[in-house]
C-alpha cells in the first residue's frame, strides 16, 4: 500500500525531510505499525519515533491513534503535540 507522510516542526528538522512517498509493508497496518517501521527506516530515525516520544498524528487531516488503521493512499501527518498560549 503507498501512503504520503508529512513530517512537522521538530520531526520535520530531526529528521531533515519535510514529506516522504512510501511503499508500506504489508505487516504495516496500522499508524503505530507505521511509526515503528519509520523508526527502523533510516539509523537516525530510530530516536525520532522511539516509543517512548511523544508523537500526534493524523490522516487524511483528521486526529488519529496509534491502533488506527491505515488507509490505502491516505495522507499521513506525525508532528510533535502543540501547546497554545
Amino acid at each position: 500500500m503507498r501512503v504520503s507522510i508529512r513530517f512537522f516542526a521538530s520531526l520535520k528538522e530531526a529528521i531533515q525531510l519535510d514529506r516522504l512517498e512510501l511503499d508500506l509493508p504489508e505487516t504495516v497496518v496500522t499508524i503505530g505499525d507505521l511509526r515503528q517501521y519509520l523508526s527502523g527506516y533510516q539509523l537516525a530515525w530510530e530516536d525520532v519515533f522511539a516509543p517512548h516520544k511523544n508523537i500526534r498524528a493524523a490522516q487524511q487531516l483528521q486526529m488519529v491513534s496509534i491502533e488506527t488503521p491505515i488507509i490505502p493512499g491516505a495522507e499521513i501527518a506525525f508532528f510533535p503535540p502543540v501547546t497554545g498560549g
